[in-house]
């Protein structure tokens, strides 16, 4: 880790964002052994009256990790801040056929824009959270990077974080795996050994997304078509899908009952989905990719190539920058490759293991 401070004769002070989960547990674990004084924070959140809230489980164990660290350990609640920031969020993009991802911002907003105000307040030099990523330092700049374990790798969820504060962030588990993390936390004696992994809405938990946004966006029944335009289905409203998706749709009649059928295009004012049995359309797939929003950890040339990520976990494909404007914070980008694009959605530029920029991905531009 970059950031080790052995040399110092007082402490580092590090506040680590405690989830209750084995990950965030872990980092705290490595953080103290290196010798920093750490205090846990739990960021409470708590959804709407009709989800299922874990909330209160989730701080009870990281409570548990604390104590059995021997550090101290706060809460604090960002329910309201949630709900107007990120939750609102959601539902308009959604509700206007878009598709956002509530991780970017949630990073952005939530865990490093309060969890930075606390330790502002209170004398901390580092934030740490559990995240599988890294930071490297070169020409006395220090950048973001992806994780050693490619699989787990978070890098392209912590795109929004603004570049003044990536080298007062630690990541402590960026350079292990998940394995290793576990076999970890079993040998330290922590219950989060084998505790399962939460994979849902950013801090609500095991939530289904459609179940969620049918609370606020009504159905919309509407056709869905095929590739030539031939109505063979129906939806419940394209707000509830997403290109790529292949479930929460009917199809009437199938030639082929075992090959799936894809979200290939959605028609907003049409209230259509065109689906296909290969995400691969050529008609449906981009080259060019308009950005808005964009977050650049370095300054940007047109003609620049990097690798882009355009969903997690999926595949990178080189790009240039066609342009770039920094004042308006928005790029245009020629990919060498097509891929499926959803408005909303976020693009991650990497010039190796670092991460140069991102932005949302729009139809197009003004």
């Amino acid at each position: 880790m970059i950031h080790s401070q052995k040399e110092r004769k007082k402490a580092p002070k590090a506040l680590i964002a405690l989830s209750g989960g084995v990950d965030s547990s872990v980092a705290a674990l490595l953080l103290q052994n290196e010798g920093y004084e750490i205090t846990g924070v739990f960021i409470k959140i708590s959804g709407p009256d009709f989800l299922p809230c874990t909330s209160e489980d989730d701080r009870l164990s990281a409570l548990r990790v604390a104590a059995k660290l021997k550090i101290p350990f706060e809460t604090i609640d960002l329910t309201n801040k949630y709900e107007k920031e990120v939750q609102k969020y959601i539902i308009r993009e959604y509700r206007e056929g878009r598709t956002p991802n509530p991780d970017t911002l949630c990073n952005r907003v939530i865990k490093f824009g309060p969890l930075f105000e606390y330790a502002d307040q209170n004398g901390f030099e580092y934030v740490a959270t559990g995240h599988y990523a890294r930071t490297e330092e070169k020409d006395a700049e220090v950048f973001l990077s992806i994780a050693k374990d490619a699989e787990k790798d978070q890098s392209y969820f912590l795109w929004q974080v603004e570049k003044e504060k990536i080298h007062r962030i630690l990541f402590p588990i960026g350079n292990l795996s998940k394995p290793e993390v576990r076999k970890i936390a079993e040998k330290f004696g922590l219950h989060t050994a084998s505790k399962r992994e939460s994979q849902g809405l950013c801090f609500l938990g095991k939530v289904d997304l459609k179940e969620f946004l049918e609370k606020f966006i009504p159905l919309e029944i509407g056709k869905v078509l095929d590739t030539k335009g031939k109505e063979i289905g129906e939806h419940k409203g394209v707000s509830f899908y997403t290109l790529g998706e292949r479930h929460g749709f009917t199809v009437f009649e199938k030639e082929n009952d075992s090959l799936p059928f894809y979200v290939v295009s959605k028609n907003k004012k049409d209230n259509t989905l065109t689906v296909s049995t290969t995400t691969t359309q050529v008609n449906f797939l981009q080259r060019e990719i308009f950005l808005s929003e964009v977050n650049n950890f370095r300054d940007i040339e047109k003609g620049e190539i990097f690798l882009f990520l355009p969903r997690y976990r999926g595949k990178k494909v080189f790009g240039k920058v066609a342009s770039f404007d920094s004042e308006k914070h928005t790029a245009r980008i020629e990919l060498e490759g097509s891929i499926l694009a959803a408005s909303g959605q976020s693009l991650v530029a990497y010039d190796g293991e670092k991460v140069v920029f991102g932005g949302i991905i729009e139809e197009k531009m003004e």
